[in-house]
């Protein structure tokens, strides 16, 4: 099997339907994509996933859709307004725009896989001037010229601004949420009373976020716009590292059930020297990308700290009385939080392989886990002949699946097509159907066939598919 590269990844997705460049027809928008047919059926079956997992499988915890748009004053207590920022440096030779935190990072994997073995400091840990000066040490470069030679860090922040009401001023000024914790802390009371609930207690839900990157990049990794799959997790304080234990172990487990390979996970804890001030742990579940190790997915232990800044800034008491014990406190979150977007893209970089199939011939095929697969079967009648026993099969199948009916080529092309889309299963109308009222399967993975009743292919789909 080659190694992918995101050359070959972005060309699929483009050619094979899963994501499109946003706003092609006028030149397109910088970072900005589109899912299309199978990106979307993908994309929805990866959030049911977590959502079954996470929110379905849970007693403890539920499900929740908040606003975009919020009240300011939800921003200044979360300190979004006042810390949210990138270090940004511009080039003096070509006045490119960068991310110092970025530009290190990037200069440090370089130094790795030249074989260095130096430890260097965490990008995250420096401060400004830290920064500037491990630029100036090392002569790392501008990426588009080639110079060392950039302006002073200074701070940018994320949020995007807008406005609601007819005129664009300070009073109308809101912005579109940088993250969707902050719906779930503003309604925990209301959660808490309105389900009777008791901590510990998750709150999840799965959503669109915004922030204004300068640097995004790498396809779906680093957008603009993206999408959360994100929980918080009310406990006692001293329940609070047990809570944050399990969900780390927890969250690894769920990514290698999506079909991740362990030799492309790591956890990678936070050092001090890394971790926010309320922080008492953070861990990230990091993915080999064809671009290098990143991070795939947060968990956090964010101690006590955005409720307590949230009845600082609002007034409302987030003291929780314990109905058995009467101990009263602040609750502690644990966060587990993952972009559906970045999931996304570890799931297709880990599907995707050439196989050599005899004769010098091979095949490109998306190796997806079977019930994460966009398409679950396609039907393909060896004739036109044969479409109406097709057409009948198809229509039954449609009912609880997703699926593709092909009628065009021979039938080692449409194989081949259904390969490269992920389709677990080719159910094969043949000439035989209409005598013994059975079907050829073909396995994507083994391209091995089985013989099955068409009045059994719905129990047998649910059976090879499903856990």
């Amino acid at each position: 099997m080659s190694k992918i590269t995101m050359q070959d990844l972005v060309s699929l997705c483009k050619n094979r339907g899963f994501i499109y460049a946003d706003s092609e027809i006028y030149g397109g928008l910088s970072n900005s994509w589109d899912y299309g047919p199978l990106g979307v059926e993908l994309k929805n079956n990866i959030k049911k996933a977590w959502w079954r997992r996470f929110i379905q499988q849970e007693p403890n915890n539920v499900g929740l859709d908040s606003a975009i748009i919020m009240n300011p004053r939800v921003w200044e207590a979360s300190g979004h307004l006042s810390g949210f920022s990138d270090p940004l440096m511009d080039c003096r030779n070509c006045k490119s725009r960068h991310r110092a935190d970025k530009l290190i990072e990037e200069w440090i994997v370089k130094q790795q896989d030249n074989g260095s073995t130096e430890e260097y400091p965490s990008a995250e840990a420096m401060s400004d001037e830290e920064s500037q000066a491990f630029i100036r040490e090392h002569n790392i470069t501008c990426p588009n010229c080639g110079k060392c030679d950039f302006t002073p860090i200074r701070k940018f922040n994320l949020m995007f601004k807008t406005f609601i009401g007819v005129t664009e001023d300070a009073k109308g000024t809101v912005y579109l949420r940088p993250e969707t914790c902050a719906g779930i802390f503003t309604n925990f009371k209301n959660v808490l009373r309105s389900t009777r609930g008791k901590l510990p207690l998750g709150i999840g839900q799965i959503g669109k976020a915004f922030r204004n990157e300068i640097t995004p990049g790498n396809f779906i990794f680093r957008t603009r716009e993206f999408e959360q799959m994100e929980l918080e997790f009310f406990c006692n304080p001293s329940e609070g590292m047990d809570w944050f234990k399990k969900y780390r172990t927890a969250c690894m487990e769920f990514a290698k059930y999506l079909g991740l390979s362990d030799k492309n996970l790591r956890f990678r804890d936070h050092s001090p020297e890394e971790l926010v001030f309320y922080s008492a742990g953070t861990t990230d579940i990091e993915y080999k990308y064809p671009f290098g190790w990143s991070e795939l997915w947060g968990i956090a232990y964010r101690t006590d700290y955005d409720l307590s800044r949230h009845s600082e800034f609002s007034g409302e008491d987030m003291t929780y009385t314990d109905p058995f014990t009467q101990e009263q406190y602040i609750p502690h979150v644990v966060e587990p939080s993952v972009g559906v977007d970045r999931m996304l893209l570890a799931i297709l970089c880990d599907a995707y392989r050439v196989e050599k199939i005899g004769d010098g011939d091979e095949r490109v095929v998306m190796g997806f886990k079977k019930s994460l697969a966009p398409i679950k079967c396609a039907v393909l009648p060896l004739s036109k002949k044969l479409e109406d026993i097709a057409s009948n099969v198809y229509g039954e199948l449609s009912k609880n699946w997703r699926v593709e009916y092909d009628t065009t080529g021979s039938i080692g092309k449409r194989y081949r097509r259904q390969d490269e889309i992920g389709t677990p299963y080719c159910i094969t109308i043949d000439f035989d159907t209409e005598n013994d009222k059975s079907v050829t399967i073909r396995d994507r993975d083994t391209m091995q066939q089985v013989r099955v009743k068409i009045d059994d292919l719905d129990a047998w789909l649910h059976e090879h598919i499903y856990d």
